[in-house]
């Protein structure tokens, strides 16, 4: 058996298989969640809640982090409601409204400090590049800047290394591989617009379905245009 890892669990299918392959890995896990004022945070939390109990995680290694200062910031469809959120669209040019100006950095920050004080060996998150909505802060070559510089400022016995499994895997591979896992996929939520029938129109909805179909996999979850 490994040590301990600590998985950045949004709540989302792809930090869900994350988790399942931290786990196949033989870390015991540590699961934290952040909060930032995005629209969907209530079923997100649920999600995190319910996936962590099926892995069998205790809630002493269950932490959720909230990043009030990312919802005053805003600047992103998903936590300003001034901003409206698209209708999807994964053949849109740029970076898209639902970017959080560099939420992944805080959430690295939280997760590499409670690594820290666990002793963990490892953190995990869910990062896609390739197959993504193409946000700048889910990048291999930022992750690895990030590994070098949070190994510079922690202390000189702390050595953790950040894992992102899924970081190049298209989302079709990635819904194969949580079901081979045994991944609770039925227990994540990705839409960015509704926490309680997924809208089936969002960039991060459109993403999942297009995986599942792509899979040749029914998508456990229920959808408004479904």
């Amino acid at each position: 058996m490994k040590g301990l890892a600590v998985v950045s669990l949004s709540g989302g299918m792809d930090s869900c298989v994350t988790a399942a392959i931290a786990r196949s890995e033989g870390f015991e896990l540590a699961l934290l969640h952040g909060d930032y004022g995005q629209r969907t945070e209530a079923r997100e939390r649920r999600a995190f809640q319910e996936i962590a109990q099926h892995l069998g995680v205790p809630p002493a290694r269950l932490l959720v982090v909230d990043f009030g200062g990312l919802r005053a910031i805003g600047g992103s469809a998903l936590t300003d409601p001034s901003i409206a959120l698209p209708e999807g669209n994964l053949e849109r040019p740029g970076i898209p409204a639902s970017y959080v100006p560099f939420r992944n950095a805080h959430l690295l920050s939280a997760c590499v400090s409670w690594a820290e004080v666990l002793g963990a060996e490892a953190v995990f998150v869910g990062f896609v590049e390739e197959d993504s909505s193409g946000y700048p802060d889910c990048r291999e070559a930022f992750l690895k800047g990030f590994e070098a510089t949070a190994n510079l400022g922690t202390r000189p016995e702390t050595r953790i290394a950040l894992k992102a499994p899924l970081i190049h895997l298209r989302k079709a591979e990635i819904v194969r591989r949580g079901l081979q896992l045994g991944a609770p996929l039925h227990l994540s939520w990705s839409c960015y617009q509704s926490g309680d029938l997924a809208c089936g129109r969002c960039d991060s909805c459109l993403l999942r379905l297009r995986g599942f179909q792509e899979a040749g996999a029914t998508d456990p979850i229920p959808y408004a245009l479904g």
